[in-house]
């Protein structure tokens, strides 16, 4: 099967649109989101079997797809449902191997789903620093807020030097551990330290010259793939939204009949459509050959569902009133998520800069 047809991804994405929402309600999420796991191992391997893992990555990989739209049309589905599943890893972690060439032992386990892997970038109060042992090298320092890194077999770990070094680390390698916590809007992370972790020469991922072009590649797909699931959590808020106009009465008729809160609903569907638009944007760039105009059209659409996503969790939770913010009411988790999708891979003020800087 060829994902490039659009016919094929429609096909994917209604598949597992109807594998949500008919086994992945907002309680069933939450009993996976706030776990000691920080997901569902039993939803995961569900979705793996359906293939999702393998349509985010093309054929040379070992998946069936791989594309821009790809890429999209699945993570806009998985923020539909408000998935907390540990897709992002894999699809951060692979498009990082996929980039270097080797460990394909490591990418095929990852884009079969059997292998749960975490992408960790961010440096805690403690920097990783990468230092030549003999033929290897020595790791030390704190990675911060690393999704599922409590669940993760695998890390792929960026440290920012002169150059950007990669490498893979097997969660089991002496000196590695991890804290583990929950984050505010559900799902697993954690913070891992590396104590002295010694690595031979092989766990590098890439050679001289190559760390810049493997980290582009990872963070582009992660950037297309949060904004997609934005877009996805906007569309369900939108329609719970308007559902519960249409449904409250005051005064005896729904309140959606109010001009003002009319006016304020509108604003919110034009908002969406624009960030919907930044995103087909950002995934029709995204497979094109002009790397300049990938990452600008990626931070547009960063910076855009940045700055939509706050606007559509703000009025969405006004509008319902108190009702909005109950742990019971999807919409309130959802708010939530949005939110913090803003601050992840750089939130709206670091990609406007980045997008005036690439103009």
């Amino acid at each position: 099967m060829n994902f490039d047809h659009t016919d094929d991804r429609r096909m994917l994405a209604d598949t597992l649109v109807r594998a949500l929402r008919d086994g992945y309600p907002i309680d069933t999420r939450n009993a996976g989101a706030y776990s000691d796991v920080g997901y569902d191992p039993a939803v995961w391997q569900q979705l793996t079997e359906l293939g999702i893992v393998s349509a985010l990555f093309d054929e040379a990989a070992g998946g069936f797809g791989g594309s821009g739209f790809d890429i999209m049309v699945v993570f806009e589905a998985l923020g539909r449902a408000l998935v907390v599943e540990p897709f992002l890893g894999a699809l951060m972690a692979g498009r990082a191997l996929a980039a270097a060439g080797g460990h394909d032992e490591t990418l095929a386990g990852i884009v079969s789903g059997e292998t749960i892997a975490a992408f960790a970038q961010e440096d805690g109060a403690t920097p990783v620093t990468a230092t030549k042992s003999g033929d290897g090298w020595t790791l030390s320092g704190t990675k911060a807020v690393v999704a599922q890194a409590g669940a993760a077999s695998v890390f792929v770990v960026v440290i920012e030097q002169d150059e950007p070094l990669v490498f893979l680390v097997p969660a089991d390698t002496a000196g590695v551990s991890v804290r583990s916590y929950n984050v505010v809007e559900g799902g697993g992370a954690g913070d891992v330290t590396f104590d002295g972790v010694t690595l031979g020469a092989d766990a590098r991922v890439g050679g001289e010259g190559q760390g810049q072009a493997i980290v582009d590649a990872a963070v582009g797909a992660g950037l297309l793939a949060l904004s997609a699931e934005a877009v996805g959590a906007m569309e369900f808020v939108k329609e719970a939204t308007l559902g519960y106009l249409r449904d409250r009465k005051q005064f005896g008729v729904p309140i959606g009949k109010f001009q003002a809160l009319q006016h304020r609903m509108a604003t919110v569907l034009l908002e969406i459509e624009q960030a919907q638009s930044a995103v087909i944007n950002a995934a029709s760039a995204f497979d094109g050959d002009d790397a300049k105009a990938r990452a600008r059209a990626l931070a547009a659409a960063k910076y855009t569902i940045g700055r939509t996503g706050a606007l559509v969790a703000e009025e969405s939770i006004q509008l319902h009133g108190g009702i909005g913010m109950t742990w019971e009411y999807a919409v309130s988790h959802y708010a939530k998520r949005l939110v913090m999708i803003d601050h992840q891979l750089g939130d709206e003020d670091h990609h406007l800069q980045r997008y005036i800087a690439l103009g």
